[in-house]
């Protein structure tokens, strides 16, 4: 979780940085008949020299993978976005990771099931798919003989359509999906509601126009956000 959680504030911090060479164009040239090349080249920094975009990329094509990056590349990459890493690292870690949550608290008196039931019909209510769970508390029980540990489920959706889109134009994105809600009861038998936060709108502003990304899927973006969470309020207040 740490691992995919510094990946993900690292992106956002260094989204003018590609440590990525481009990938094979199927035209040569842009919109404007200006030949495509230079829109991504080496500058130097305190880490090595480093792969920077310049400009706008070639088109890409649906489904078109990007290429492996090695592990130096890799290294520079993330020890340029160390400093900004570094306000994250002064914090306690259990509070750090409460800023990449948004979480409700279920009502007195709505039951675990009775959250897990209502989600699922609000999931079901905006075309939502349902596509696995991870009962973990079981295997807490009979795998680890640990009686004494709190219920917790995780529960996976997907925009079937958004999803599709998304990978058309970044492969990649694929070890994101699918969505996950997860339902838990904390050492008070309160029960509590959470995802990752990945809020979008923000995101969004800061890329601008520049990376690729068209507007309508900008839209589903946020809209998904928005189903995701309507998902987890309907489940704390039990909603039916």
């Amino acid at each position: 979780m740490m691992r995919i959680l510094s990946f993900v504030l690292a992106w956002l911090c260094s989204l003018p940085a590609l440590a990525a060479e481009p990938p094979a164009a199927p035209v040569d040239r842009d919109p404007q008949g200006a030949p495509v090349q230079g829109w991504i080249g080496l500058e130097p920094t305190p880490y090595g020299p480093m792969l920077i975009q310049q400009a706008s990329p070639p088109p890409y094509r649906d489904y078109q993978m990007n290429r492996i990056l090695t592990p130096e590349e890799k290294k520079r990459w993330r020890q340029t976005v160390m400093p900004m890493m570094a306000n994250l690292a002064q914090m306690d870690p259990r509070e750090t990771l409460n800023y990449f949550t948004v979480k409700y608290q279920a009502k007195p008196g709505v039951s675990f099931d009775e959250v897990v039931e209502s989600m699922m019909l609000r999931a079901n209510q905006l075309n939502l798919k349902f596509v696995g769970s991870n009962l973990m508390w079981k295997d807490f029980q009979t795998v680890l003989g640990d009686d004494n540990a709190p219920r917790v489920e995780v529960f996976s959706f997907c925009d079937i359509a958004i999803g599709r889109e998304l990978l058309k134009i970044i492969p990649e994105t694929v070890v994101f999906l699918p969505c996950r809600i997860a339902v838990m009861e904390d050492a008070d038998k309160n029960i509590w509601v959470m995802m990752l936060d990945w809020e979008v709108t923000a995101l969004l502003q800061l890329i601008g126009n520049q990376k690729g990304i068209p507007a309508e899927l900008r839209k589903d973006f946020v809209e998904i956000r928005d189903k995701m969470e309507n998902v987890m309020r309907a489940g704390a207040n039990g909603e039916l």
